[in-house]
């Protein structure tokens, strides 16, 4: 019987992982099919008992359900639990539901490939969200000096209650205007496709990581090139995520370079 994966979120038309894992199985002879399922705010429960019935094996899970899905699960790995959020969902022996979080191994692993040592290093992490959550507890699990800023700042402050070693928090205007003593900027912040940039200070020799990718994040991606940082969009982050995801599944690492490079070439094409 071939085995159902999926995507389940609000919006999810544009998503990559059906590309993405839909290849991999095919690489790897995986008599399984990969869809997107667009499930809106407080349906997930209903979803998640139809997709049981129907056998449903393993699913990603994204805006606006990682906390629900967590909440729902039957078993929840470690570090999902400390995030908070669960992006991946496993199907157990016992025909329950596993969560675990790859956000956060997916960001080191993009860290990691691109040479960046955040150690005792000054990073700003911009944004409160459930994808700055696995940030947050990363980049100080990591040994970086971080300060979150956001928006509404008890959010913010929430996600720095949470941390082993308390961070500095303040508003998203104040780390704006502070942002030239960051070496690493990471921005969570999702402009949408409304062709605004955050206005960034020259940051020769310092990082600016965006882990929004195309449209999305192309205006600020290029203003922060204009100011001399270097930039990172979050395509590497997506693949990396979808990657290990793919490993609580099948217990496997797919490639994940060429991955990356036929979904940049899709975005290119599009953006």
């Amino acid at each position: 019987m071939t085995g159902l994966y999926g995507v389940i979120g609000d919006p999810v038309a544009h998503s990559l992982s059906p590309l993405i894992h839909n290849k991999w199985m095919r690489d790897h002879d995986i008599d399984a099919t990969y869809k997107a399922m667009q499930v809106p705010e407080g349906e997930l429960e209903a979803a998640l008992e139809t997709l049981t019935r129907q056998g449903a094996r393993g699913l990603n899970i994204t805006l606006p359900h990682k906390q629900t899905a967590l909440a729902l699960a039957d078993e929840v790995g470690d570090l999902a639990r400390r995030i908070g959020a669960a992006n991946t969902l496993i199907r157990t022996g016992s025909g329950g539901w596993l969560a675990e979080n790859t956000d956060a191994p997916g960001f080191i692993h993009t860290i990691n490939t691109a040479g960046i040592d955040v150690a005792d290093k000054t990073v700003f992490l911009l944004g409160a969200g459930g994808s700055a959550r696995a940030l947050a507890i990363v980049l100080t699990d990591l040994g970086a000096n971080l300060t979150i800023c956001n928006r509404t700042i008890s959010r913010a402050e929430e996600i720095a209650g949470n941390l082993p070693v308390r961070p500095e928090v303040c508003t998203l205007d104040i780390g704006l205007e502070r942002l030239a003593a960051a070496e690493l900027v990471v921005n969570t912040i999702s402009l949408g496709h409304s062709g605004q940039a955050l206005q960034l200070p020259p940051g020769t020799g310092r990082t600016f990581y965006d882990i929004s990718y195309g449209k999305a994040a192309a205006p600020t991606l290029a203003h922060a090139a204009e100011q001399d940082w270097k930039t990172m969009d979050g395509l590497g982050m997506l693949v990396a995520q979808a990657a290990f995801a793919f490993e609580h599944w099948f217990g496997m690492v797919p490639d994940m370079a060429e991955a990356e490079a036929r979904c940049r070439g899709v975005v290119e094409a599009t953006t």
